[in-house]
């Protein structure tokens, strides 16, 4: 995908529709709420132009202020001249830069400078706090005058400029809940919300109320009613409107997606919430997350993981420093390529290359590899059957309880493969993902070498041409599916992402070709790529694995680990059931 260019070539022309229409931040304004009003103190310090202050320092003060939404940005309106003030249009765009570099124009008076503005753009922020990455460049002129003595800016074009510093001093991540197509699942939606906010938990309601974001939205179901209105908070009751029509059962939902949106975001329950004056569970007048336990969006955290791993091309079940082939052909099968296991559903999948083994890890497809690939499916320990073959296949993706698996043929063609609940036949159709064609997705001459589901069944993640893409999965009818609003989520990477894999509170792990930077951890939303410690790892990365306590990687030398929960200076070990050799991790779902 060509990087996209931000470019002003003089202070009032406009930004290019990056964002389209209001995109007001959460912090613009307060929800409307119906508790009895209190005055709240800023947390930090009030941002206001210093008398005499020079007009660079006066610019990067402008800067630092709009981090702040409150008000239409009022606090950085003060930077500015009662003119421009006026007519400044902050609602454009608001597009988050890795730095502001300034520079002076020729021909400055005593009286009057211009500045170039200069960044890299790594996102923009969108209505209700959505991220989306970006990469591209962004120059614009800023001119100042000195108005009564004091410096301010004159000319600046619409839209709010943020360093990626300011983004994160200023805003913190939360998560909003919706459902999936299933109704098993809760969703998370990231959004950045305002640090200012005087109340948290209004303002998250507010947001759930509008709706999941557009790109995720076609893979989500949203059964809060088009009129329904989130009205406030009173004596520690939250209050709704509009939920007449829903059943016991969506009533049930609707809690559930407040009750873990509130408990998600640090607020204590127990929950007091009603619909149309009535309390949304008739029998719990307060709601704890016990409540509504069955749609923990934790619980797959907290499930048990067993490991597999690939090791010369047979299947192994490692038990603590000990593996042992599995039951059956896999144990023993020597030209296994790739492996995807369900404990829940009982199954496994693999692809084996009919021309033997291939090297541990290699899941690119490769025109001058010689043999085919053929899928085979069948139930831990005991015969596979063949389901499809193709010159190559990526490494199988299950859905949920293994209900159906998802693989790319040639690096093009998407399968889904299927089997009914009437006939137990397996059937194979193309998944819709016409969406990655398109010349702002990358175009049709991006191989996939990696695809992999996430847990819930809602986002595709995948590697195309080296670089990691994150798609929505919609239904547009029973038994069909699409990949639509497919996002480059980290282009810091570049071309150097090499295995993919869902870690389970909904970030990525991803392992690359840098020697410098060979794992990192990805946000779902691209807000952050953060490097892994490097520790002893040699690139390439070939394999990622995760469960809720280990993270794994095999190197160009061995299969190693590293606690989940670590630091930077944290070194990676052999997996001790392998020292000296190097296979693949499996972590069953």
């Amino acid at each position: 995908m060509e990087a996209r260019r931000f470019r002003f070539l003089g202070a009032l022309i406009l930004v290019p529709a990056l964002v389209m229409g209001c995109t007001s931040l959460p912090g613009d304004s307060a929800p409307q709420a119906i508790r009895p009003f209190e005055r709240t103190h800023s947390t930090e310090d009030e941002l206001a132009p210093i008398p005499g202050q020079e007009p660079d320092l006066l610019l990067r003060g402008f800067f630092t202020a709009a981090g702040n939404p409150a008000q239409k940005h009022q606090a950085a309106r003060a930077f500015l001249t009662d003119s421009t003030a006026s007519n400044w249009d902050d609602s454009a765009a608001t597009l988050v830069l890795d730095r502001i570099d300034l520079n002076a124009e020729p021909g400055a008076t005593e009286d009057s400078i211009s500045y170039k503005v200069r960044g890299t753009v790594v996102g923009t922020l969108a209505t209700g706090g959505v991220y989306t990455p970006e990469n591209g460049e962004y120059e614009a002129t800023m001119q100042l005058n000195r108005i009564n003595g004091e410096w301010r800016i004159s000319a600046l074009p619409p839209g709010v400029v943020l360093e990626r510093t300011e983004l994160r001093n200023k805003f913190s991540p939360y998560e909003l809940f919706f459902f999936a197509p299933t109704g098993k699942f809760l969703v998370r939606d990231r959004r950045w919300v305002y640090n200012g906010q005087p109340s948290l938990d209004t303002a998250l309601l507010s947001l759930l109320m509008e709706g999941p974001q557009t790109d995720l939205a076609p893979g989500l179901v949203d059964e809060i009613p088009p009129d329904a209105v989130f009205t406030g908070a009173e004596g520690g009751v939250y209050h709704f409107t509009g939920f007449g029509d829903l059943d016991i059962d969506q009533r049930h939902r609707f809690a559930a997606q407040v009750v873990w949106t509130l408990a998600h975001a640090g607020t204590r329950g127990p929950y007091r919430v009603e619909l149309d004056g009535t309390p949304v569970d008739p029998a719990h007048e307060a709601l704890t997350v016990e409540d509504v336990a069955e749609f923990n969006p934790n619980a797959f955290a907290g499930a048990i993981s067993p490991l597999y791993a690939l090791n010369d091309g047979s299947l192994m079940l490692v038990d603590g420093t000990d593996a042992r082939p599995v039951a059956g052909p896999l144990g023993t099968a020597g030209n296994i390529e790739s492996a995807e296991i369900s404990s829940s559903g009982g199954v496994v999948a693999v692809v084996e290359n009919s021309a033997g083994s291939r090297a541990a890890g290699q899941e690119a497809p490769s025109s001058t590899r010689r043999g085919r690939s053929r899928l085979l499916l069948g139930p831990v320990g005991g015969q596979t059957a063949e389901v499809l073959t193709a010159g190559t296949l990526t490494r199988p993706s299950f859905e949920y309880e293994a209900t159906a698996l998802w693989t790319v043929l040639d690096g093009r063609t998407v399968a889904r493969v299927a089997r009914s609940t009437s006939t137990g036949e397996l059937s194979q159709v193309e998944v819709d993902a016409s969406s990655l064609d398109e010349p702002d997705n990358g175009g049709d001459d991006q191989l996939i070498s990696v695809l992999r589901l996430s847990p819930d069944g809602v986002r595709v993640a995948m590697i195309r041409n080296g670089r990691v893409w994150v798609g929505t999965i919609s239904r547009p009818a029973p038994g069909e599916r699409k990949i639509v609003r497919p996002v480059e989520i980290a282009p810091a990477i570049g071309d150097t992402a090499l295995a993919l894999s869902w870690q389970q509170d909904g970030s990525l792990l991803v392992g690359t070709s840098s020697p410098d930077t060979p794992v990192w951890r990805v946000e779902v939303d691209g807000s952050a790529v953060t490097s892994l410690p490097t520790g002893n790892l040699t690139a390439p990365i070939v394999a990622v694995a995760s469960s809720s306590t280990t993270l794994y990687a095999t190197d160009a030398r061995a299969m190693l680990q590293l606690p989940a929960s670590t630091n930077s200076a944290a070194f990676w070990r052999e997996v001790p059931a392998f020292q000296g050799t190097r296979s693949v991790p499996v972590v069953a779902d």
